[in-house]
C-alpha cells in the first residue's frame, strides 16, 4: 500500500479484518519492518485517540516517531496557492511538505474540513498536497471527508461483538453545540457499505450526506423507527452537507439524543461512538456507561487499525 485515505483502498475487507486480527493477537511480531524507519505525524487539528493510538502502533512496529502540532509547534502555514503572503503565515505548505518528507519515511496527516467551502474540503486539498509533494507514503489520520482509521476500528469492533451474521447497524445523527465535519459519518457509511450488514442512517431533514458515501443505506427520518430491532447504534453529529447550508447547524433538537428509552427499542443493541462525546447531548450517561457501550474497546481498536495500515505501508517500502 502506497497511500491510505479511504477504507476502500484495503481491497477485500475480509482479508483486511484478518490482517487486523493477526496484528491484535501479535502486536510485536513485525518490529523488523519499522527498524530505522521514521513516522512523522502532522496535526493541523487537536487529537487524543488518533495521536496516542497511531504513535503506539508505530512503536509496536519498531518505528521512530516525530509528532508535529502545526498550530502550536511550527510556523503558521499558508495552504493556498497564489496568495500574497503578507499576513501572519510566514511559510507555505508547498515548501514545508518536501522538507517534512526529507526527515521521515512515512507521513500521517490530520486536517479537518474548514466547513466554509465544500469544493475545497471535498477535493481534500491538504492531504493531496502531501501525497503530491512529500515523496513519501501518506496516510490519513482524519481528513476533510473521511476518517478511515476510525472506520476500520469500528468494523473490527462490530465483528468482535456481533451475534448474528447480518446485524442491523444504525448510524444516528445526534445534537451537538458546534458544527462538525461529515468525515466520520461519511467514512463509517463507506465502510459499512463494504459489508453485508443491514444498514440504516437516521437524521433530521436537511442532514443528508453525500450519496457517494451513503450508498445502499436506508435513510430513515424517524429515529425511533430506525432503532427498532437494531443490533448496533452508532451515534455521531455532523453539520449539513447540501448546497448553501454546507457546514451549518440546522437542528439542535435534544429529542435526537440517544437515551435508554430509545435503546429499549433495539434488540439489546451495543452503543458505539468514535469519541470524544458530548454527554447528554449525543448520548445520556446511562447509555454510555452501560455494559452494552463499546466506546472503550472501540477506541482500543484504534491501535490495531493504525498498526494494520502502517504494517501494510512498511511492507511495500
Amino acid at each position: 500500500m502506497k497511500h491510505f485515505t479511504s477504507i476502500t483502498q484495503l481491497g477485500d475487507l475480509k482479508d483486511a479484518l484478518a490482517a487486523a486480527k493477526y496484528v491484535k493477537e501479535n502486536p510485536f511480531a513485525d518490529q523488523e519492518l519499522g527498524w530505522n524507519k521514521t513516522l512523522l505525524m502532522i496535526f493541523f487539528n487537536s487529537s487524543l485517540r488518533t495521536r496516542l493510538s497511531t504513535q503506539k502502533a508505530a512503536l509496536n512496529l519498531g518505528m521512530n516517531v516525530i509528532v508535529l502540532d502545526v498550530n502550536q509547534g511550527a510556523w503558521k502555514l499558508e495552504t493556498e496557492r497564489g496568495v500574497i503572503m503578507d499576513g501572519d503565515k510566514p511559510e507555505h505548505l508547498l515548501e514545508a511538505i518536501p522538507v517534512m518528507g526529507s526527515y521521515c519515511d512515512v507521513i500521517g496527516v490530520r486536517a479537518f474540513a474548514g466547513l466554509q467551502d465544500r469544493d475545497y474540503d471535498y477535493n481534500e486539498v491538504i492531504i493531496n498536497q502531501f501525497i503530491k509533494y512529500s515523496g513519501k507514503p501518506v496516510f490519513s489520520m482524519e481528513a476533510a471527508t473521511r476518517h478511515p482509521l476510525q472506520t476500520l476500528a469500528d468494523i473490527l469492533t462490530i465483528e468482535e461483538h456481533k451475534t448474528k451474521n447480518r446485524p442491523k447497524v444504525v448510524m444516528t445523527w445526534a445534537p451537538h453545540p458546534r458544527a462538525l465535519p461529515q468525515a466520520v459519518p461519511n467514512s463509517f457509511a463507506e465502510g459499512i457499505n463494504m459489508t453485508d450488514y443491514e444498514f440504516v442512517i437516521t437524521h433530521p431533514h436537511g442532514y443528508e450526506l453525500d450519496p457517494a458515501f451513503t450508498g445502499r443505506a436506508r435513510i430513515e427520518y424517524d429515529q425511533r423507527k430506525a432503532f427498532e430491532g437494531a443490533d448496533f447504534i452508532y451515534a455521531k453529529n455532523w453539520s449539513a452537507y447540501a448546497g448553501d447550508n454546507y457546514g451549518k447547524i440546522l437542528c439542535t433538537d435534544r429529542d435526537w439524543t440517544v437515551d435508554a428509552e430509545k435503546m429499549a427499542l433495539t434488540d439489546n443493541a451495543f452503543f458505539m461512538h468514535c469519541l470524544p462525546v458530548r454527554r447528554n447531548m449525543i448520548v445520556s450517561d446511562d447509555v454510555i456507561e452501560s455494559p452494552r457501550s463499546l466506546v472503550i474497546p472501540e477506541a482500543a481498536n484504534r491501535v490495531v487499525s493504525a498498526q494494520t495500515i502502517l504494517k501494510s505501508i512498511l511492507s511495500d517500502l
